[in-house]
């Protein structure tokens, strides 16, 4: 009986042991694919990005209000300077409270909710991808500072400081937080159509534009404007702000890809090629068609290719950015020429004919660049031609378009009502300087 017992006990010791063993290490093999799969921080990604998101904020605070300021007269110089800091601080706020939850917070197809509100669950340990989520949310809250301070240049020299900031804070919730989301943000629509957007084409420059646009119109145009000469009153200004903006931009550009890589090395390189072209072909324009070669000219063609290279940063080549900026400096050229004179509006620093026109003609050529028989990195998911992918570009700038056109003119006419968007046309003659902050940019 003894031995009948032993041999069963062996029998089962033969089973069980292989069992147990593949038990094992297949709970081995779990517990590493587990933390294989689980997101880490990389030294590396983070040290680019923390460089990246000083750049972007270095691109608004000073460089764009340099390039503003250069443009405007005298008399108005401090007030957009004043205009961009306190949008700079505004929108950071803004942001903090609600609209990095509304952008980032959530799955949904048209808004991320509010889970995130006053970055709630965000801590020194909380990861995005490679990096801490804090870098990613300060990298991402750059561009919520910078589109806003966009829209100004629409408007600068008469509108009110106080309905400026009331403007602004709605903006950025209702109109750019929710553009971000279907762009960026997880389970975003467009993203999920397949647009490419890689730093900003229609998130940032599209929605700023259009939004410069219906505010410039629906706040009018400045006294004696057009039959008054306004000439910008420093465009050594100008041109120190168009290159801070061009330093700036291999952070807007390249830090979209959040990692230190070869994808981010080519979007630093597209984009060199893109802002040199453009700012060429604009000199080019402008010298045939007026004589001379102006340096606001040159540094506004720069500003145009960095414009238009920047949603196809990530998916363009070489070859294709020196097209995509030499044909985006051309048409800049001519939507600042002459759009403004053709049907007569008042869009003081050239918001649209800059960014909203840039905007378009980037994201519209990034569909066809984006081809790799065309040098570039491929199409978005499951869109396998040039005219499929610029039929998605297409619906992404029309939306974007509607959606902030409709809901800027809204909040604009109910400001209008409500607390009003203009100075007086006393303290507009006397300037915003004085009138608005009580200083002057230049003692007299």
């Amino acid at each position: 009986m003894k031995a009948i017992k032993s041999f069963i006990s062996l029998l089962g010791a033969a089973f069980l042991m292989p069992a147990l063993a593949f038990a094992e290490e297949a709970a081995v093999e779990a517990a590493a694919a587990a933390e294989e799969a689980a997101p880490t921080l990389s030294a590396g990604d983070t040290a680019w990005m923390l460089v990246a998101t000083v750049l972007v904020l270095f691109m608004t605070i000073p460089g764009l209000s340099m390039f503003y300021a250069g443009m405007v007269r005298s008399k108005n110089a401090l007030s957009t300077f004043v205009q961009i800091f306190a949008i700079a601080a505004l929108a950071t706020v803004v942001w903090v409270v609600i609209g990095y939850s509304i952008a980032f917070g959530g799955e949904g197809a048209y808004w991320g909710g509010l889970d995130k509100m006053f970055l709630k669950g965000i801590t020194v340990d909380s990861l995005s991808g490679t990096i801490p989520e804090t870098v990613f949310m300060v990298f991402q809250m750059t561009f919520a500072i910078i589109t806003p301070a966009l829209i100004a240049g629409a408007f600068v020299e008469r509108m009110k400081f106080s309905a400026m900031l009331v403007f602004t804070t709605i903006w950025l919730i209702v109109v750019y937080a929710p553009i971000t989301h279907w762009v960026w943000g997880d389970g975003g629509w467009l993203g999920g159509k397949g647009i490419l957007d890689f730093a900003g084409g229609t998130v940032v420059h599209i929605n700023a534009g259009v939004a410069g646009l219906v505010a410039a119109i629906v706040i009018g145009k400045r006294n004696g404007f057009p039959q008054k000469a306004m000439p910008p009153h420093n465009i050594t200004y100008t041109i120190i702000g168009a290159a801070m903006l061009w330093v700036g931009w291999f952070g807007f550009n390249a830090g979209s890809e959040l990692a230190a890589d070869n994808v981010a090395g080519m979007a630093m390189a597209v984009t060199q090629i893109a802002a040199a072209a453009a700012a060429l072909t604009w000199m080019l324009t402008e010298w045939i068609f007026h004589g001379k070669p102006s340096g606001l000219g040159i540094a506004s063609g720069a500003v145009a290719g960095l414009i238009a290279i920047t949603p196809a940063a990530g998916a363009v080549g070489p070859m294709g950015a020196l097209a995509l900026g030499a044909i985006s400096g051309i048409l800049c050229y001519f939507s600042v020429a002459t759009l403004k004179k053709t049907f007569n509006y008042d869009d003081t620093l050239d918001a649209f004919g800059l960014h909203g026109v840039g905007g378009i003609v980037g994201a519209l050529l990034t569909g066809v660049f984006a081809a790799t028989s065309l040098g570039g990195a491929g199409f978005g998911d499951e869109i396998s031609s040039i005219g499929e992918q610029v039929m998605v570009q297409a619906m992404g700038i029309g939306a974007t378009m509607l959606y902030t056109g409709v809901v800027t003119f809204i909040i604009l006419i109910v400001l209008k009502i409500t607390i009003g968007l203009r100075v007086t046309e006393e303290v507009e003659e006397e300037g915003l300087d004085t009138a608005e902050h009580g200083e002057r940019a230049y003692i007299i």
